[in-house]
């Protein structure tokens, strides 16, 4: 038979073991949090991220108040499980999952399975919690009464406490403390007052337990990281410093860099090293930076930088005129800029071949009076203290007034081959727009030329910038009947998967720049040169 009784059976002993649950749970949370709080001093593990999901699981106790049925009254139930699903839509508020699962009382037991909102605020590793739920619920009466489905309501409040380990994935659960109220209906009272009645429960509910942390609401952008070599062209002995620039780093994490070289003497562990460079031979050393937060691929990020070792030479001298086109009589000023590799005393002198030249600094003077139309040509000498020199000449053109100057070259649009990953040569559809246009262009101006400039990207081979080149080339001729002698293909240094296209009005030169031009036969293409349209069968 049952062993509840009408009046409240056990409610002071039952009251000191819920003080005690209570002040337990105060512990634990002032323990953990001091334990804690010292562990983040020293673990070294950054703050944490808010989490997209959280799934709980833990110990639950219920203490029905002044509840019963036909005067039986319930008693508290001690063990029971609480576990949890948070699902977070923003920062604070969420959809929450519950079910408790309290079967151990003396005669009764609560299970439910709630849903509703719940709201939290974190803080730094500190996590408060309100939370609202509604749901259903199955009773058993505490007269032996079968168990019995209906609804509840549960709310209240709770705080998480974020572990420093293991990426901040785990959380402890020191104290939950919901209000609870079941409504089940066992049917009629019949004679036997151990049956039927409407179960109404009011309780307070005490839960710990542990939380793993799930998923980010936004996940941070990869570290980027790049690098540059100052000076690049050294002599050896002299110092390079390497500097490192990151892009999308978590400012609360610590970042750790590491270089690496393929040459030379490294010193440094952050953004900024030195290369010492005593006793490289000339050539070309590569310096490579690492930045990393975390294990993680997309909190780490690598770069490369390089510098060039150049053997003792001579000095280097320029020759510049301004103004480099006179008129007769005018006079123009010659500027010499010369450079010691090793900074030895340079001294300067002058030689034309009409007009009479004065100076013997880095500057000097043309004075044309009586020199025919044409051009003169000045040559610069530079010559160090040890007797090794350099010439540069320059040209001063002597004419009358010019004629209009011929239309400037205008860029056209440039075609991206980024989009076809498996075939970065070939001229997609989307090209053959920009070069639709082009051709439209070519036909309405027919005096004009085309330059067009492939460029290739770090990771492909030089021949892949011909390659786009030569695919244009064939669109334009084949496709729009362009004739090839009008076309000018070159490539460039220039990194990306890009051509660039010039319009060459007659009259008008291309500035070629750092482009240069290839032999189309050495070649070796590959691939389909442009995507053809498909044609359909006729079956």
């Amino acid at each position: 038979m049952s062993s509840c009784s009408t009046s409240h059976p056990g409610i002071f002993s039952n009251a000191r073991f819920t003080l005690l649950v209570a002040l337990a749970a105060v512990c634990m949370t002032a323990s953990t949090s001091s334990t804690l709080a010292q562990a983040v001093k020293t673990a070294g593990t950054p703050p944490p991220e808010l989490t997209r999901v959280d799934l709980y699981a833990g110990y639950g106790y219920i203490h029905p108040v002044n509840s019963d049925i036909n005067n039986y009254f319930y008693q508290p139930i001690n063990p029971g499980l609480v576990a949890s699903t948070n699902l977070f839509f923003n920062r604070h508020l969420g959809v929450q999952v519950e079910g408790n699962f309290s079967r151990n009382g003396p005669n009764d037991s609560i299970y439910t399975a709630e849903a509703g909102p719940i709201f939290r605020y974190q803080k730094n590793r500190f996590v408060p919690f309100a939370h609202a739920l509604v749901g259903t619920a199955r009773l058993r009466g505490p007269s032996l009464q079968h168990g019995e489905w209906g609804w509840g309501v549960t709310s209240g409040v709770g705080i998480d406490y974020i572990l420093p380990f293991f990426n901040n994935r785990f959380a402890v659960r020191p104290l939950q403390a919901d209000f609870h109220y079941t409504h089940v209906d066992f049917g009629p009272v019949g004679p036997d007052p151990l049956v039927g009645g409407l179960g109404q429960t009011f309780s307070y509910r005490l839960s710990a337990g542990g939380v793993l942390r799930l998923g980010q609401l936004n996940p941070p952008p990869p570290v980027q990281l790049g690098c540059t070599a100052q000076p690049a062209n050294i002599f050896p002995g002299d110092p390079v410093t390497v500097t490192a620039t990151a892009a999308n780093l978590d400012l609360k994490k610590k970042a750790t860099y590491t270089w690496s070289a393929s040459g030379g003497q490294l010193a440094g562990t952050n953004e900024t090293a030195t290369v010492t460079t005593a006793g490289l031979p000339p050539g070309d050393y590569t310096v490579t930076g690492h930045v990393s937060q975390s294990i993680r691929p997309g909190q780490q990020a690598d770069c490369t930088t390089g510098f060039r070792v150049h053997a003792y030479e001579p000095p280097t001298v320029s020759c510049s005129a301004n103004p480099s086109t006179v008129l007769p009589g005018d006079p123009s000023t010659i500027t010499s800029v010369a450079t010691s590799p090793q900074n030895r005393t340079i001294s300067f002198s002058y030689s034309s071949s009409a007009g009479q030249i004065s100076g013997s600094t880095s500057s000097a003077t043309l004075n044309t009076s009586g020199a025919p139309v044409g051009p003169i040509t000045v040559t610069c000498n530079a010559v160090d203290d040890l007797g090794k020199q350099a010439t540069a000449t320059t040209t001063i053109t002597i004419t009358t007034p010019p004629p209009p100057p011929p239309p400037p070259v205008r860029p056209l649009c440039s075609v991206s081959f980024e989009r076809d990953q498996k075939r970065p040569v070939r001229v997609d559809n989307e090209a053959k727009g920009c070069l639709d246009e082009i051709a439209l262009t070519l036909n309405r101006d027919t005096t004009s030329r085309l330059v067009i400039v492939g460029r290739h990207s770090a990771d492909e081979s030089p021949d892949a910038a011909a390659q786009r080149d030569l695919n244009v080339e064939q669109y334009l001729t084949d496709e729009k009947g362009i004739d090839p002698s009008r076309i000018d293909m070159r490539t460039s240094g220039e990194p990306g998967r890009i051509l660039d296209s010039t319009l060459v009005p007659a009259g008008a030169s291309f500035i070629p720049g750092d482009t240069t031009t290839f032999d189309s036969n050495s070649v070796k293409r590959q691939g389909q040169p442009y995507a053809k349209p498909k044609v359909n069968k006729v079956h």
